[in-house]
């Protein structure tokens, strides 16, 4: 069983998980359930800019069904871990310098710059590696137009990966469950102390800026 969950951030920087399901896998089908139940509850997207993915098929082809006017955004941490497993050992230090440059740039320009020299540098010995990287490259850098301040977490899915690896430490000691809704119940109690934590982190933060 596996766990497909939405998390949104604020222009100021304020975060919340906002919806989770229970699914026997990625589908576009499945990724369709999720978010049509988004969009039912009132999460229409008028003021959607940007939605960060993983890279998933599935999900990327829902995206177009029930939010098609929003920019997609691919995430760089599971793109890094697919060119690094493309690299020899001994390339893999350059080869991750140099992918880090691009979305590190001070901005969407400086990184299709460092894009054409890493293709320069890379692409006869990584043909299909630079090539790939080459056709996600639009959606590896849409979160350059959004403002500065959001880049770094607006660039991968980190946030929600740290979540699972909490559901999952809390829920694989526990030899079995009374039913399923007893599952729903811990996983949503999971997800609102990660809420409940963000908010008050932002309150302190707001506190302290007035």
């Amino acid at each position: 069983m596996q766990l497909l969950v939405a998390y949104g951030q604020k222009a100021d920087g304020r975060r919340q998980l906002l919806a989770f399901m229970r699914s026997s896998g990625e589908s576009q089908a499945a990724w369709e359930g999720l978010l049509n139940d988004l969009y039912q509850r009132g999460f229409k997207g008028k003021n959607l800019r940007l939605i960060v993915t993983d890279g998933c098929p599935g999900l990327a082809t829902a995206l177009q069904v029930v939010y098609p006017r929003v920019k997609h955004q691919r995430c760089w941490v599971h793109k890094m871990r697919n060119i690094m497993n493309a690299a020899r050992k001994r390339d893999r230090e350059e080869i991750k310098a140099g992918a880090q440059a691009i979305y590190t740039a001070k901005g969407r320009q400086r990184a299709e710059t460092a894009f054409k020299k890493f293709k320069f540098r890379w692409q006869k010995e990584y043909p299909s590696m630079v090539k790939r990287l080459e056709q996600d490259l639009p959606e590896l850098l849409a979160f350059f137009s959004l403002p500065e301040n959001l880049w770094r977490s607006l660039r991968t899915t980190n946030v929600i990966e740290r979540c699972f690896v909490e559901v999952r430490r809390r829920t694989r000691p526990m030899v079995c469950f009374v039913n399923i809704e007893s599952v729903d119940r811990i996983i949503f109690a999971i997800f609102n102390a990660y809420n409940q934590k963000w908010q008050n982190r932002t309150l302190r933060i707001f506190t302290q800026a007035a």
